[in-house]
């Protein structure tokens, strides 16, 4: 295990770490934050005030509004001539949010990703292709220091030009994929179409993140791909991917909890929900110096596991995400996921795991539409076969979530494929209404 001492400590002798880290945290951004220090004397946290980790509760709440607020420079908790490199989210609304490094934070950055590359059985005999993009985005990066950290080969690749990447795979064997879960999934069909047989190949491994993804396409894109997928979570604004990730039985993302502290909030109260409980994932950063954050608010949905894992880490784990509460779409009064309708497409034979959500609003009634596309065999059927798969999937959906949706069955290849983030929503709401 890379690094063991550290993903094997006693609870007791990890939590006393947390709280000098957390201790020296509120120092730090009390100090050189003026964002901070105004919200923690306004909170009455002083310095010296926090004597347990109980007390974090009584820190304020950090927002990508509130990052967007300060931006450029406003969150950096050092000198700046101390900062050697500067990522920023892929957000497409409002002002970037920007994360600062200092070489400390690259040294954590490669340590905590290489912890998740290992967690899934890569190691230094490995060629690890990275998938995501480079540039500001984090995603390339992130996966790119842990994989030479661990002392693997790795190909730089980013993200598109499938027929290279698939070219790269056979040409270097690789055997370790990083990219995004719909990209993945967009390899497995581009080689498949083009006579390449990745399953039999040396590929062995993938990790994927940056995007929701459900345990129905986790098990496609291990047929496609012949892999064993792992899910690996991190934030832009917390230092990238890294921050959680998968063993090797896939049973929960290990928080690598001596660098980022987890709560579970209920959303709407702020209240700290005790472990088991489903709410709002709440981060800290414990050693970051270049841009520590405070309590920051993910709004991704998920529950806190402190039960043994066979593997040995003895960290706490997120269970995958069950959906964001910004990003959740309101119909009629119901909260509607993505990953819902995914789930229930992947369960049904003669469509393509290639699909988007368009709501819009006849008069005063919210109306939720499904685009699908249909699976090649299926395209030359009657069209009395093609509509009663539609009326099924309409069926299906309204089981699962409450709320009746017309599905459209489009032919193959119509919905864009994405060599990044997928886009899943199309919400023609505001448009419609001049909201």
């Amino acid at each position: 295990m890379w690094n063991e001492t550290a993903q094997t400590m006693p609870t007791a002798q990890l939590r006393a770490l947390q709280l000098q880290r957390l201790q020296e945290l509120v120092s730090r951004v009390h100090e050189w934050v003026p964002f901070y220090r105004e919200r923690l004397d306004a909170a009455g946290v002083v310095p010296g005030a926090v004597n347990g980790l109980e007390d974090l509760a009584k820190l304020p709440f950090t927002s990508k509004y509130d990052m967007r607020e300060v931006f450029p420079f406003g969150l950096f908790a050092c000198a700046s001539e101390d900062i050697v490199e500067v990522h920023m989210s892929s957000g497409t609304t409002g002002k970037p949010v920007v994360s600062g490094y200092t070489r400390g934070d690259l040294e954590i950055w490669g340590e905590v990703m290489a912890r998740t590359l290992d967690a899934g059985g890569a190691g230094a005999g490995d060629v690890v292709q990275v998938g995501y993009g480079y540039g500001l985005f984090t995603g390339g990066f992130g996966a790119h220091y842990g994989s030479t950290r661990l002392g693997a080969m790795t190909l730089p690749m980013s993200s598109g030009n499938t027929f290279r990447q698939i070219n790269t795979m056979v040409d270097f064997g690789t055997t370790v994929l990083a990219c995004t879960p719909s990209y993945a999934m967009f390899i497995g069909e581009y080689a498949a179409e083009h006579g390449i047989d990745l399953p039999n190949g040396p590929l062995r491994a993938g990790f994927f993140g940056a995007e929701p993804w459900s345990e129905g396409m986790r098990a496609e894109v291990e047929a496609k791909l012949g892999i064993k997928a792992y899910d690996i979570y991190g934030l832009t604004e917390l230092i990238g991917p890294g921050v959680a990730a998968e063993c090797t039985e896939q049973n929960g993302l290990h928080i690598f909890e001596d660098h980022f502290y987890p709560e579970i909030i209920d959303s709407e109260t702020g209240e700290v929900l005790p472990d088991g409980e489903v709410g709002e994932l709440v981060l800290t950063t414990l050693t970051r110096t270049g841009t520590p954050v405070v309590r920051y608010r993910t709004r991704d949905i998920t529950y806190l596991i402190d039960e043994p894992c066979a593997c040995g880490r003895t960290s706490r784990r997120i269970h995958r995400l069950m959906g964001r509460n910004d990003d959740m779409l309101i119909i009629r009064g119901v909260n509607v996921f993505p990953q819902q309708v995914e789930e229930v497409l992947l369960r049904v034979e003669g469509v393509e795991p290639y699909y988007q959500i368009v709501v819009d609003r006849d008069g005063s009634m919210d109306t939720l539409e499904v685009e699908v596309e249909m699976a090649s065999s299926l395209f030359s059927d009657e069209v009395k076969v093609i509509l009663a798969l539609e009326r099924r999937i309409e069926h299906e959906l309204k089981l699962a979530l409450g709320i009746q949706a017309t599905v459209k069955l489009v032919n193959p290849k119509t919905i864009e494929r994405s060599e990044g983030k997928a886009k899943r929503i199309v919400d023609r709401r505001a448009v419609t209404t001049g909201a």
